[in-house]
């Protein structure tokens, strides 16, 4: 028991891109979940070990706008959810 709770601990050590605050540069460790939000997501450019800058989040937290590949990107919260963060 005491193993699948370390296990799930490990699991949970990404932040996601919804929790990076302002004036923070991140690196894209993986983007969760399949379909077509996935490929969405990744034709914007935002793929795995993309840098992406954190310019503004809006005051109710959403959209978050992101430098990434040298343009700006506005993304819903939802979809920065799905968004892993390398620590």
């Amino acid at each position: 028991m005491a193993d699948m709770i370390k296990i799930k601990m490990e699991e949970n050590t990404l932040r996601t891109l919804r929790q990076v605050k302002v004036g923070e540069t991140v690196t894209v460790a993986s983007i969760k979940g399949d379909g077509a939000l996935k490929r969405r997501i990744m034709d914007m450019g935002i793929t795995k070990k993309a840098q992406l800058y954190i310019r503004k989040v809006a005051p109710l937290g959403d959209p978050v706008e992101v430098t990434v590949r040298g343009y700006e990107l506005s993304i819903r919260k939802d979809d920065a959810e799905i968004i892993e963060i390398a620590e």
